[in-house]
Formats: structure tokens, C-alpha cells, sequence
């Protein structure tokens, strides 16, 4: 259903072309300007085959219209789907698949794809001779089919009849053999869908028994016993083995299936179904879930685990569920299932204690008493950094890589152990997982012949390769290397190759122990992939990817180092119009940020990103707004930072507001910020702050709000990176609560809000409850609500509408030497 556009405007406003009071208005596009950068399309991408000779060439859409946003979709346990796909609502898709090989000059077209293609969830086989990827057909049979590549011929074919269900998630992965695929499927006999009917059978209830079970306002539950059947049936899939050829063998499996991997013999597949009783509460990955191994031949199904609930887990990142969690395959064994347990019933855990998380192992035929691992002294990580999936990197039968981590202090740990020896560990890092300069990166994997990521060793076996973003006060400055693992060098990289000025390589694949596969860049050169050797020669340009602003007047760009008040390193992205000069005098100015909170300074002043990127404007960016003549303080630092026992939202306010007056004055200083006419916009917790630095400054002339949440007793249950109740420090609740503030609020507000949020803690309520306050005020606000859009705005049309009301809100507000008279200042 539509929503309204609504605002409260003054004479100036009027006079602009806007009208008072509550109006609808069709999808509007910004200046020509901007428009062209908006509609460029993205530079393709690349996945280097398992055997290192082939790339897989993917070519993104740009956006998809709000007819593709407007597709039929159910919301429900946490998830949207398309009821006609079984997949996803809205994704990201390839309207193009390429192959080249590494010893080619160029890129060869894949015969026999769909006319028009969409193509998601592209995978290679382990053998490389084939890549299979998921299409979704148009109608009159819409759904999601399996397609396979074969590499020698550049040939692609739709596998079987069979329609796959992606409702939770990528619906399918190769079999060892790379003969085949084990896929979820909709099954072949599955009924009617369920009516929805209009007249209620009676009335929905809630109740909680006294049991202690804080919850963070998710959004998209289950409300309604219709609501857990239609759920229910679209996400049921059937398990299914499909050859190359087509034939389908459906497993025993069925039901919820949320994830199935197969075991890297290929003889087992580990599968986690969900069942009911469902919650109205959580969102399906919290409900009742069952862990079993399934063989792939007749056999006996071994039952890992049936977990109940997930529902009465503490506000706390340092709490897990309790008994076991995070199954998977131990990658390097044929059939050897791992798991995690946790200490203290899954509580958080004193600084002090020796064991927070236990690794066990059980290997195939799975009847014997579990093997204890390791005994990790923090939580194992989820995925991310030097750890890969659940803090866990496979190598072989003496090495294996573990991360963990704790929140409260932001520690990090990964360790080296030995699977043949526990007890036996090296430690590669112990530090902050918050900083940058010295977290080791993301080790190299492979895929080994069962199809699953193992540890590139070096031939001695004696170290590793890895890849770190080499972030440094210089920036990013990518690397590979060689970690040690033995010895007194054990933990020190030895660096193959780091990126340079003027370049931004950044390291994709190793493909021999002397040379590596590069995505290169600069700040005017568009991203294309190379090879590059260790001995330092130039490297070798295999892909000729067409600039993708070429041909348009580019602004220029500008790294910015400042300090804060409290001497506070800072860091920001300065943008220019084409052909700006000082002597044009200073411009009007449009500042972006997002804080991030930190537990000190040092890691709190680290430079992030880097100046030798090529310019990249996303859908979501503001940065537009430099060719219509504003200056851009783009992706402005501004650090919450709690020392010494403190909380960072303690003194959030004062921190906010210096924050935001260390990046004005910088860019004062430097004689091309205007500081009587800078605008302050946001994103979610970027909202959130946008309308604080109303609240309490005079810096800005307006503000932009996207998709915010204003009333923190809205979100009682903690918020970002705060852990504290509303209960347990009210008073702080207030104080960040711009809602608490709207009486204050005089400068212009631009608010947006996608109608369709699916973010935890920003429901459309903010918004409206926030305009309504400002209005009641006398504030001069708008509100621009966007129909069908979730948290990040995804459809073209609504992506050119939100450009040009922040257009129009700037030269209205912020381009004019003297502010309007509406504009009464703080």
C-alpha cells in the first residue's frame, strides 16, 4: 500500500515548488548530472576457478525497478520471499556470465544461456570443469532453476525440471564428485498453497509465563496461525541429489531444511531442519532446530542434535545459546563432524575465565564418545577476519586455524592447534578486534578434492598464506604473505607483494607460489584484473573492463586527516566539483557520517579505506550531490569512545558534536567549506545521529535523515553496540533519544523511511512518531515515505526520487548565502 508524502513547509518552501501539509507525488529524477552516475553500469566481477586457469566473469545489474521491488512477497519469521519463486523477495542478480581463461587474451561468451538472463548464486565445481548457477525464469513458469557452465565447450544447459527453493537460503552446493549437486527442491507433490482469508477465525494471542526472554524489535515475525502455515509450506523443500545430466534423487530429508552440506567424502550430508513450535517472537534462525547427518546411500540417520528455542538469551554479544552449536564438516577429513560448546551455559563469561568455548569432533560412523579439541579461553568467532566460517580454518592433520573473541573488551585471539596433539597451540594474534594495523587478515584457502576450503600451506608445510587489507596511517595498502608457524618467526608475516602508490591492489587468489591474481585500481583508472608475480615486475593485464564513468566530468577527491578537540585523530573523504578553484570562494557543503563506538583512543584514531580507490557511487550514496556544486565531507570519522571502565554512549553527545566540528573547521581551513551553510545527513544509526547534531549544535543549516530510529524506549532491549537496557540506565536512553529533544529541533529536517523496513529496531514507527513530534513543535519537516522499500532502498525509482528530494532540500535550505526565514536556527 502506498503511504503518504508528507511535510510541513514554509513560504520559501512554497515558492520552491513544494505544497503544505500532506500531498502525493510520482517518482521524481535528480539533475542530468547526477542521473548519469546513478545509471553507469557496475564493473563486472570475477571467481578464479578451484584449479586456478579459469575466471567465471559476472556482470551485475545496476538496480532493480520498483516493479521488480513490487513482485508478490510474504514477510514472515524474520524473512522475505517471493511466493512465486520460492526465493528471495528482491536480490542482486548477473544479466551476464563470461569465461577467460588465464592464458587468453579475452573473455569467451557462454553459449546457451537464457535470453534474459538473471543469474544468482554462482559456484564452481571443485574439479573446475564446470560452474553451475541458480536462474530465475520469467513467466509463464517462474521459479528458480539449476544451470550448469561446462568450461571446455563454453556451454551453459538447464539441469533436470526441477525447481529449486532459495526461502532459506542458497538452495544448493556440489557433491564431491563434481558430477552432481545436492540441491533443496520444491517438491514435486506438494499441495495447494494456504488461503488467506479476510474474516478473522478469532483472536491472535501472546502470552509469557513469567520466563526471562528479552528480545531486540525484529521486525517481519509470524503474528498469526495462517502467518506459521503459509510460512511453513513455502519454505519446506525436499533434499535432492541432481546429476549434470538432470536425473533427481530426492533424500529422506525434508521439511524446513535450512542448511544441507555434504560431508567431503561425499558419502553424508549434514542437514539442520527447523520444526515447530514457531515463535511470533524471534526470527526462524532462534526457532526449534534439528541437527542430523543423513547418508547419501541407504543408511541410518544419526541425530546430532534437536535444540528447542532460542528465546531467553541475555542482551549480551557475549552470549551464546547454550549445549552444542555451530555444526559443520571438518574440511580436510573425509567425514569427521566438529562443534562448538559453550561454558557457563552460554552466559558471558569474568575476564578471567580460562575456557569460554569447547571444540569437539565425531567421526563418521558417529557412534563413539566425542573428542575434546580445544578448549578456547574466548568465544569462537562467527565467521570473518583470520577465521573463517564460525572462527574455524581447516589444514590438515596438524594444523588448523581458530579465532575467537570477546565483545565487552573487544579481544581477539587465533590461535594455531594441532588436531593430532591438543594442547599444542601457537598464537598468531592477540589484540583488539578493533585494531586494524595489526590483525593478521584472512588466511589463503583452497578447495581440496571433497569440495570444501582447506589452508594454503607453503610446500614445507611450515607456514601459510594469507591476505590482509594492510591497513596502516597511510591507509590501505593490501598485501599476501607468508605467516610462520613454527619457530621464533612464528606470527610474522613475510610480505610476497603489497599494493603501492598509486594503486589499490588488493590480492584475489594465489596462483602459483610465485604469483598472485590482482583486482587493480586507482583514483583514474577503473578496476580490472591482473597477475602479478613476487619478483616485483610489472604485472600482466588479463581483463579489460571499460571504465565505468568514462566520458563523464569527474569531481575530484581528497583524503583528510584532522584531530578532534581532544586530540583524537580523525579521518575524512573530501569531494570537489569538475573544475572547482579555491578562488571560486567556499561552496555549500553536505557532511556524512556514521559513528562507530570504541573502547580506546589509539584504535579509535586508525585510518581506514584508502585514497588510491577508484570512485565508486553507490545507490545508497550522497556523494551525488557534488555535481549539482556542493562539497562533500564524505564518510567523516566520528569515534564514541568509552576508556577506563566507561561506556562509549556515556559522554555519546559531546563526542557527537565535536566529532562534527573537527570535520567542519578542517574543511574551513583548507578554504572550500562554507561554514554558515553545511548540511548533515545519515543512514540509520547515521539518522539517529543526524538528529542529535540538531538537537544539540548550531553547525548545520539542514539536516537529512534516512531511516532512523529517534525514541530509544523504542528499542528497550539495547541498540547498536549498547548492551544496556532502557531499565538499567534510563536516563542514557533519554539523553540519546532526539524524540526527547524535538522542541529544540529548529533547523530543516529531511526525513525518509523505506515503508517496508526489515532492520532490527528502525520500524516505520520512528519516523512517523518522530515527524509527528517536530511538527507539533512548529519544525520545519518532511517526511518521504517509499514504498515497498526495506532498510537499504533498493529500486532505481526510488533511489532517483530520494537524490532529487535531497537536491531540492539542499537548494533550498543550505545553497542560499542568507537561510530562508522558516530557518530560525537553534
Amino acid at each position: 500500500m502506498n503511504r503518504r508524502i508528507a511535510l510541513v513547509a514554509a513560504a520559501t518552501m512554497i515558492a520552491a515548488g513544494y505544497a503544505t501539509a500532506q500531498t502525493a507525488l510520482p517518482y521524481q529524477k535528480p539533475p542530468a548530472a547526477i542521473e548519469q552516475l546513478l545509471e553507469s553500469a557496475p564493473t563486472p566481477q570475477v571467481q578464479l576457478s578451484p584449479d586456478r586457469k579459469t575466471l567465471l566473469i559476472e556482470q551485475p545489474a545496476t538496480f532493480p525497478t520498483i516493479a521488480d521491488v513490487a513482485q508478490p512477497r510474504y514477510r514472515l519469521a524474520g524473512i522475505r520471499f517471493n511466493p512465486l519463486s520460492n526465493g528471495p523477495s528482491v536480490e542482486r542478480y548477473d544479466v551476464s556470465l563470461k569465461l577467460q581463461s588465464l592464458d587468453a587474451a579475452a573473455a569467451k561468451t557462454i553459449a546457451g544461456l537464457p535470453a534474459k538472463l538473471k543469474a544468482v548464486d554462482a559456484i564452481w565445481a571443485p574439479d573446475s570443469k564446470h560452474a553451475a548457477f541458480v536462474a530465475h525464469a520469467t513467466a509463464p513458469a517462474k521459479g528458480l532453476n539449476l544451470w550448469v557452465i561446462d568450461v571446455a565447450t563454453a556451454s551453459a544447459h538447464r539441469v533436470g525440471t526441477i525447481k529449486l527453493n532459495a526461502v532459506l537460503g542458497t538452495p544448493c552446493a556440489w557433491m564431491p564428485d563434481s558430477a552432481s549437486l545436492l540441491c533443496k527442491t520444491v517438491s514435486a507433490t506438494r499441495g495447494a498453497a494456504p488461503k488467506v482469508s479476510d474474516i478473522p477465525t478469532g483472536p491472535d494471542i501472546e502470552e509469557s509465563l513469567g520466563k526471562v526472554s528479552p528480545a531486540p524489535t525484529y521486525e517481519d515475525m509470524l503474528k498469526t496461525t495462517t502467518d506459521e502455515a503459509i510460512f511453513e509450506y513455502y519454505a519446506s523443500a525436499d533434499l535432492t541429489v541432481v546429476s549434470l545430466s538432470g536425473t533427481a534423487r530426492t533424500l529422506p530429508a525434508k521439511g524446513l531444511i535450512e542448511r544441507a552440506t555434504p560431508s567431503p567424502d561425499g558419502h553424508y550430508a549434514l542437514v539442520a531442519i527447523v520444526h515447530r513450535p514457531f515463535s511470533y517472537t524471534f526470527p526462524y534462525e532462534r526457532f526449534p532446530q534439528i541437527t542430523e547427518i543423513l547418508p547419501l546411500k541407504p543408511g541410518r540417520v544419526k541425530v546430532l542434535l534437536d535444540r528447542p528455542a532460542v528465546d531467553n538469551l541475555p542482551i549480551s554479544r557475549d552470549a551464546v545459546e547454550p549445549g552444542p552449536r555451530d555444526y559443520q564438516w571438518r574440511a580436510d577429513a573425509p567425514a569427521t563432524v566438529v562443534w562448538v560448546e559453550a561454558a557457563n551455559n552460554g552466559l558471558p563469561l569474568p575476564k578471567d575465565a580460562k575456557v569460554a568455548d569447547t571444540l569437539y569432533t565425531l567421526p563418521a560412523p558417529f557412534d563413539g564418545k566425542a573428542t575434546v579439541l580445544y578448549e578456547a579461553p574466548l568465544r569462537l568467532s562467527r565467521g570473518g577476519g583470520f577465521g573463517g566460517a564460525h572462527g574455524l580454518e581447516w589444514g590438515n592433520d596438524h594444523l588448523a586455524l581458530v579465532t575467537m573473541s570477546r565483545f565487552s573488551d573487544r579481544k581477539q585471539l587465533t590461535v594455531a592447534i594441532d588436531p593430532s596433539s591438543p594442547g599444542k597451540t601457537v598464537t598468531i594474534y592477540a589484540g583488539s578486534s578493533q585494531d586494524r594495523y595489526h590483525q593478521p587478515g584472512s588466511p589463503v584457502t583452497e578447495l581440496n578434492a571433497g569440495g570444501h576450503p582447506v589452508l594454503k600451506l607453503t610446500r614445507d608445510g611450515q607456514g601459510v598464506y594469507f591476505i590482509s587489507p594492510g591497513a596502516s596511517p597511510k591507509g590501505d595498502q593490501p598485501f599476501i604473505a607468508i605467516m610462520p608457524l613454527t619457530g621464533d618467526a612464528a606470527g610474522k608475516e613475510k610480505i610476497l607483494f603489497r599494493s603501492a602508490d598509486p594503486y589499490y591492489d588488493e590480492p584475489i587468489g594465489l596462483l602459483s607460489d610465485d604469483k598472485v591474481l590482482i583486482r587493480r585500481e586507482s583514483q583514474t583508472q577503473s578496476p580490472n584484473y591482473f597477475v602479478a608475480a613476487f619478483d616485483g615486475s610489472a604485472p600482466a593485464q588479463l581483463t579489460h573492463f571499460p571504465g565505468r564513468y568514462d566520458g563523464i566530468k569527474m569531481p575530484t577527491r581528497q583524503f583528510l586527516k584532522y584531530k578532534r578537540a581532544d586530540g583524537v585523530d580523525l579521518t575524512a573523504t573530501l569531494w570537489l566539483p569538475y573544475g572547482y578553484d579555491k578562488s571560486q570562494g567556499p561552496l555549500p557543503t553536505l557532511m556524512e557520517a556514521y559513528p562507530a563506538e570504541f573502547t580506546s583512543r589509539a584504535t579509535a584514531s586508525q585510518v581506514s579505506g584508502s585514497p588510491n580507490r577508484y570512485p565508486v557511487f553507490g545507490g545508497g550514496s550522497h556523494v551525488y550531490m557534488v555535481q549539482d556544486g556542493y562539497a562533500i565531507l564524505d564518510s567523516a570519522t566520528i569515534p564514541i569512545i568509552g576508556e577506563g571502565g566507561k561506556e562509549p554512549n556515556d559522554t555519546y553527545v559531546e563526542q557527537l558534536v565535536d566529532g562534527a566540528k573537527a570535520a567542519i573547521d578542517e574543511g574551513v581551513k583548507l578554504s572550500v567549506v562554507d561554514p554558515n551553510r553545511v548540511a548533515v545527513m545519515g543512514h540509520s544509526y547515521g539518522a539517529f545521529m543526524t538528529a542529535n547534531l540538531l538537537a544539540h549544535s548550531n553547525l548545520f543549516r539542514a539536516g537529512i535523515a534516512e531511516s532512523g530510529a529517534y525514541n530509544r524506549s523504542l528499542t528497550p532491549y539495547g541498540f547498536q553496540n549498547e548492551e544496556r537496557t532502557y531499565w538499567q540506565a534510563p536516563d542514557l536512553y533519554n539523553k540519546m533519544s532526539p524524540f526527547s529533544y524535538a522542541d529544540k529541533i529548529k533547523t530543516p529536517i529531511l526525513l525518509f523511511h523505506g515503508e517496508a523496513d526489515d532492520n532490527t529496531g528502525t520500524y516505520p514507527i520512528q519516523s512517523e512518531r518522530f515527524y509527528a513530534a517536530l511538527k507539533g513543535q512548529g519544525a520545519t519537516v518532511r517526511l518521504v515515505f517509499l514504498p515497498l522499500e526495506p532498510h537499504a532502498y533498493g529500486a532505481l525509482e526510488t533511489k532517483q526520487h530520494v537524490l532529487w528530494e535531497i537536491d531540492r532540500w539542499l537548494n533550498t535550505y543550505v545553497r542560499p548565502v542568507n537561510p530562508p526565514a522558516a530557518h530560525t536556527g537553534n
